[in-house]
C-alpha cells in the first residue's frame, strides 16, 4: 500500500491518523519471535517497529524527511495508548513503549477513528456591514425562489426606458462605524482563506465565532518598521531577559549586550533559557482553536506560493501577543540556522533538527494530544523556518481589497427619488429549496408579468395625450419587443388604440344663418 497525499479540508488530522495506521498495519513485517523460552507467531519487536515506521514517515509526503527516531517512538506510544498495537500478552493503554526488544502485535480489529457527521444543509448566518438584514447561505448551491416585483416597482426601475428621467442628487453614504469595519475585515479574511485552501466552507475547520476582527486589524496596522506587531498591553510583552537571550544567540559571537565573560557551553545554556520560556506557555503560539486550520494548510505545502498565502492569512487570525512571539522566535531560528559561527547546540542532532524538535510542540499541537501533532508540527515549523519572512508579512491582496471596499462604501453616490434599490426591493428574510424546472419557469414568468402589467397601464391611461402615449409605447417596444408583440401581435390590434379621424372637412354652418347679399356701393357722403 503506497502512501498517498492527504489534501486540505475538514478532519485532516483524523484522515492522516487513519492513513498512517493502515500503512503501519498493512506494511509492518511480522515474523516468529522467541521470548522467555516461548515462541510467538505474527509479532514484532519495539525496535523493529521504530525502525520500519521511521523510514515510512521520512519518505511519506504528508510528513517531513526531518522526522526523528524519538518522534517515531512518541507516535508508537500513542499507538499503544489507542490500541493500534498491544503487547504479546494483549495489554495496552499505557505509555510504556520503549525502543527495545519487547514484543508487540496487532489487535484483530482495525482501530480507525470515525469522522463526525454533519448535516449537508448547515445554515450559516452572515452579517453584511452596510445592510440591515441577514442572509442565509448553504453549503450546496440550490435554486432559490426569485423576488416577484409588481408593476409599480417595475415602473420605478424602468422609468428611463419609458421616457421619464427623474431628478437626481448627490448624497453621502452613511458613516461606517467601527463595528462595520470589523465585520468587513472578518468576512473578507475568511473568504480569502476559504478560497486559498480551495474549500466549500470553513465550518468544519474553523469556528468563525472565535475569530476576533480586532486582532486582525491590529496585526495589519500596529507594526513597526520590521513588520513586528506592537502590543498595546505591555504586560503581554516578551520579558526583557528573554529578549536579551534571543539577541545574544542571534548575533553570536558578537553580542552587543554581553558584558560578562563566557564559558564553554554558554550558548547552549542561553538556548535552553529561551526554550524553557516558550515551553511553559499555557497554549501553543498558533493556539488550540486554530489547530485544524493550520493542519489543513499542510495539505498544500507542495505548492509553495499557495501555502505561503494561506499561512499569511492564518497568522493574521492569531492574538497580537502570539503573533509577536511567533515573529521573534521565527526570526531567531532563521538567524541561528544561518549563523556558521555558532557552535552545535546538541551532540546528537544538527542545529536545524534541534530547533525543530525543541520548538515544534510550543508552536503547534492539538488540545487532546492524541493525533499526529508532533509530526505535523515538525513539518509546519520546517516550512515556516524556510519562508518565515514571506509568511509573517501582511497579505497585500487582502489589505488592498478591504481598503478599496471600505473606501467605496464611504464614497458619494447618485440617488434617484423613489428608485433606490432598498426602497423598491422587499427585504428577503429567508430562502427555501425549489426544483430547477420551477426556478426556470419563475425566472421567465416573473419578468414577463410585471412588464405586461406596465404596458397595460400605459395603454389604458386616459389622462395621457395621444402623442405622449405613442412615444412611450414606441420606447417600450424597442426595450421589450417580446412583451410588446404578445400584447399587440398585429398592426390592426395596435391601430385600435388610435382610431383614424374623418378626413371630410366640417361644413361652414355660419354661412347659412343669413341670406347672401351682394356687395353694394356705399352712398357718397358728399352733399
Amino acid at each position: 500500500m503506497e502512501p498517498r497525499l492527504v489534501g486540505p479540508g475538514p478532519y485532516r488530522a483524523t484522515r492522516l491518523w487513519n492513513e498512517t495506521v493502515e500503512l503501519f498495519r498493512n506494511g509492518m513485517p511480522l515474523r516468529k519471535h522467541r521470548f522467555h523460552f516461548k515462541s510467538y507467531e505474527g509479532c514484532f519487536t519495539a525496535s523493529e517497529a521504530v525502525e520500519w515506521l521511521h523510514k515510512l514517515l521520512r519518505r511519506n509526503q504528508n510528513f517531513s524527511p526531518e522526522v526523528t527516531r524519538a518522534q517515531t517512538v512518541q507516535l508508537l506510544k500513542k499507538f499503544l495508548k489507542n490500541h493500534v498495537i498491544e503487547d504479546i500478552k494483549g495489554r495496552w493503554g499505557k505509555d510504556d513503549f520503549e525502543d527495545n526488544g519487547k514484543l508487540y502485535r496487532f489487535p484483530p480489529f482495525s482501530p480507525l477513528k470515525p469522522y463526525p457527521k454533519r448535516s449537508p444543509y448547515r445554515k450559516e448566518v452572515v452579517k453584511f456591514p452596510n445592510w440591515d438584514f441577514e442572509k442565509i447561505t448553504f453549503q450546496e448551491h440550490i435554486p432559490v425562489k426569485p423576488i416577484t416585483l409588481n408593476s409599480e416597482m417595475w415602473f420605478k426601475r424602468h422609468s428611463i426606458a419609458i421616457g421619464e428621467v427623474p431628478a437626481c442628487k448627490l448624497i453621502h453614504r452613511r458613516q461606517l462605524k467601527e463595528a462595520n469595519v470589523e465585520d468587513i475585515w472578518k468576512s473578507r479574511t475568511s473568504s480569502y482563506l476559504q478560497k486559498t485552501l480551495g474549500l466549500d466552507s470553513l465550518n468544519d475547520i474553523l469556528d468563525t465565532k472565535l475569530v476576533n476582527p480586532k486582532d486582525i486589524i491590529q496585526n495589519v496596522y500596529s507594526v513597526n518598521k520590521q513588520g513586528t506587531v506592537i502590543l498595546e498591553d505591555k504586560s503581554k510583552e516578551v520579558p526583557h531577559w528573554v529578549l536579551s537571550a534571543m539577541k545574544c544567540l542571534a548575533n553570536w559571537p558578537r553580542c552587543p549586550d554581553l558584558k560578562q565573560p563566557t564559558y564553554s557551553g554558554f550558548e547552549r545554556d542561553v538556548f535552553r533559557t529561551i526554550a524553557d520560556y516558550y515551553a511553559h506557555m499555557k497554549e501553543p503560539l498558533l493556539t488550540f482553536q486554530f489547530f485544524d486550520v493550520f493542519v489543513s494548510v499542510l495539505g498544500i505545502l507542495q505548492e509553495k506560493k499557495l501555502a505561503t498565502e494561506a499561512l499569511q492569512i492564518c497568522c493574521l487570525l492569531l492574538p497580537p501577543a502570539n503573533r509577536r512571539k511567533l515573529q521573534l522566535l521565527m526570526t531567531l531560528m532563521a538567524k541561528i540556522q544561518s549563523n556558521k559561527d555558532l557552535p552545535p547546540l546538541s551532540d546528537t542532532l544538527g542545529t536545524r533538527a534541534m530547533m525543530v524538535q525543541t520548538f515544534s510542540h510550543c508552536i503547534l499541537c492539538s488540545k487532546d494530544e492524541v493525533d499526529l501533532d508532533e509530526l505535523l508540527a515538525a513539518k509546519l515549523v520546517s516550512f515556516m523556518m524556510d519562508n518565515y519572512h514571506e509568511i509573517l508579512n501582511i497579505p497585500s491582496a487582502l489589505k488592498t481589497a478591504v481598503e478599496e471596499h471600505i473606501a467605496h462604501l464611504r464614497r458619494v453616490q447618485i440617488k434617484y427619488p423613489e428608485s433606490d434599490i432598498d426602497a423598491i426591493l422587499p427585504v428577503p428574510s429567508f430562502c427555501h429549496q425549489i426544483s430547477t424546472d420551477e426556478f426556470e419557469h419563475q425566472k421567465t414568468n416573473c419578468r414577463q408579468g410585471p412588464l405586461a402589467n406596465l404596458l397595460e397601464e400605459i395603454t389604458m391611461n386616459m389622462e395621457m395625450s395621444i402623442k405622449e402615449k405613442k412615444k412611450r409605447l414606441k420606447r417600450f417596444q424597442k426595450s421589450y419587443p417580446d412583451v410588446y408583440k404578445e400584447r399587440f401581435p398585429t398592426p390592426e390590434s395596435e391601430a385600435v388604440l388610435f382610431p383614424e379621424k374623418s378626413k371630410q372637412k366640417p361644413l361652414l354652418t355660419w354661412a347659412f344663418k343669413r341670406p347672401f347679399q351682394p356687395f353694394q356701393r356705399t352712398r357718397s357722403l358728399r352733399m
